[in-house]
């Protein structure tokens, strides 16, 4: 009774009448439904559910998928979102397009990349407020990074904790007002005629883009299936996001993609699946255990994202010294543990 398709009248008067529905696969913080109307046109029924959270939170969840989704929504090209066709606003329930996914690609991130910075590219100034502001890492966050390189006896360079303050200020959203989905993850990106599409928005955001866009280098920080880009894809689908972005608005992405990478890097709660983050202190656990999301743990993960931002700051002017323990971070994890595995090759994505 509780599965049950959540479908009032109100709802039939306005999109039709549900003549068949199939309960799909989702997070336990939704119930997600494919539904046939009477006159054969498919629609999906989304409802957001306590899923462990109090009804103020899923209230919240709601209202800022249904905001992000009716944002993107003004996209005047190619889609980049299911379209929100109607709502019952009491229960949680959202009627969106139903998206005829095309399923497997091996060449799957460059249409990707595009529908990313389309989406990033259509808010502005004028929609502060219409989301929350992406929140970012801490004070909190870049203390327990060095305490980290303290409990592994890494010596912490001069200079660092300057850096990272000074990082958490470039870090602010204020300045930024593009669309970001939140959690921009296989299975939340779907494959049409038209290009790329963006469902789940319950964690949209304003801020910028170069966040999401890290997603590649960074080992897509915010899923649990982390895969790493290398070489010649990943100049790829940095080029396009950035020439789409630059078409679009006139101008070139702004910020540091170093900046936004090692951002994610001293987030622990980015070690964890959204219902363990915000509980304890992530990175002080690595020293102890080696913690699974999905298949891979959390030091590999640690050990990849402190490769990227010691590449990535080589010659830094304003993160040198966070590279130099970044590398030697790197080093003395797999010291520890010289079993650790490399992150999987984009190019072995899960598909649903």
């Amino acid at each position: 009774m509780l599965k049950r398709l959540p479908f009032d009248d109100a709802l039939r008067s306005t999109v039709g009448i549900p003549r068949q529905s199939k309960l799909l696969d989702s997070s336990p913080r939704s119930r997600v439904w494919r539904v046939r109307l009477a006159d054969r046109s498919l629609v999906i029924v989304k409802q957001i559910t306590d899923g462990g959270d109090t009804a103020a939170d899923a209230d919240t969840r709601f209202a800022r998928e249904v905001a992000g989704l009716r944002l993107a929504g003004r996209a005047t090209g190619p889609a980049v979102a299911p379209a929100v066709i109607a709502t019952d606003v009491p229960a949680r329930v959202m009627v969106l397009d139903h998206l005829d996914d095309l399923g497997k690609t091996d060449d799957w991130m460059p249409g990707y990349a595009d529908s990313l910075a389309r989406l990033h590219a259509l808010t502005g100034p004028g929609d502060a407020g219409a989301l929350p502001a992406w929140s970012g890492p801490t004070a909190a966050d870049a203390e327990s990074f060095l305490a980290l390189a303290r409990s592994l006896d890494v010596p912490v360079p001069t200079g660092v904790l300057d850096e990272l303050t000074a990082l958490l200020d470039r870090l602010d959203p204020t300045p930024h007002h593009a669309l970001l989905h939140g959690d921009p993850c296989p299975g939340n990106d779907l494959r049409t005629t038209d290009g790329v599409r963006f469902v789940d928005f319950e964690r949209a955001s304003l801020g910028n883009g170069l966040v999401e866009l890290a997603y590649f280098r960074i080992g897509f920080p915010t899923c649990w299936c982390a895969m790493s880009v290398t070489a010649a894809p990943l100049a790829e689908v940095e080029d396009i996001y950035r020439t789409t972005w630059r078409g679009l608005t006139g101008r070139d992405v702004p910020g540091d993609l170093a900046d936004a990478c090692a951002g994610w890097l001293i987030q622990g709660d980015a070690l964890v699946e959204r219902a363990h983050r915000g509980t304890v202190d992530q990175l002080a656990r690595v020293p102890t255990e080696d913690f699974e999301w999905g298949y891979i743990s959390a030091r590999e993960r640690l050990v990849h994202r402190l490769g990227v931002v010691a590449d990535m700051t080589r010659g830094h002017d304003h993160l040198h010294a966070v590279g130099r323990l970044s590398s030697a971070l790197a080093v003395r994890l797999l010291q520890c543990w010289p079993k650790l595995r490399p992150l999987p090759t984009h190019d072995t994505r899960p598909w649903f």
